[in-house]
């Protein structure tokens, strides 16, 4: 069974996403230079939820962040390993090459906060991203490290970031959702 028929909700075409949600499914596929946007696809199938998570989403993505946005694909790759989502990875280690990480970094935050060769920040952002997902919280001891690096706002972003993306990996991962990517 291919992943295409293997997953819950396959991706609509426009009889299942209406125009709207059709035409940012394909802007969306063509901005990632795929010839589907699989996510767009299958969470576009719920009109009014799609619409209103989409500008969320993008501003976590940069759009107004107050999180730079190598810090912002950090998170989001961290998230994406400890949550095993290949959805998530295949996307982001994209979108983290164009942004500035290189694959050699990208290796350093799937290795962990110890891993050789990352900067304080780094290191604060993977452990705070570490336990945020795993314990749901973050300790005191990781957040003042993780604020000396962070204004407040960029604090408030990272934990909704961070939500946003373990949220999302559950989400792909219960749905099944196709790679857009043979890789």
């Amino acid at each position: 069974m291919s992943e295409l028929e293997s997953a819950r909700i396959a991706p609509g075409g426009f009889k299942e996403l209406g125009p709207v949600n059709w035409a940012i499914a394909k802007i969306g596929a063509r901005a990632i230079r795929a010839p589907r946007f699989s996510l767009m696809n299958v969470l576009g199938q719920h009109r009014l939820l799609f619409l209103a998570w989409l500008p969320y989403s993008g501003m976590l993505l940069g759009m107004m962040s107050k999180l730079p946005v190598r810090d912002a694909e950090t998170v989001i790759l961290r998230v994406g390993h400890l949550r095993d989502c290949e959805y998530e990875l295949q996307q982001h280690r994209r979108l983290a090459r164009t942004r500035g990480i290189s694959p050699e970094v990208q290796k350093k935050i799937f290795e962990g906060p110890d891993a050789e060769g990352l900067t304080a920040r780094q290191r604060a952002l993977i452990t705070a991203t570490d336990e945020f997902v795993v314990t749901r919280g973050v300790s005191a001891q990781t957040w003042a490290r993780l604020a000396e690096h962070l204004t407040k706002p960029q604090l408030i972003e990272f934990c909704l970031l961070a939500a946003q993306y373990d949220g999302l990996a559950a989400t792909i991962t219960t749905l099944k959702v196709p790679l857009d990517f043979p890789d």
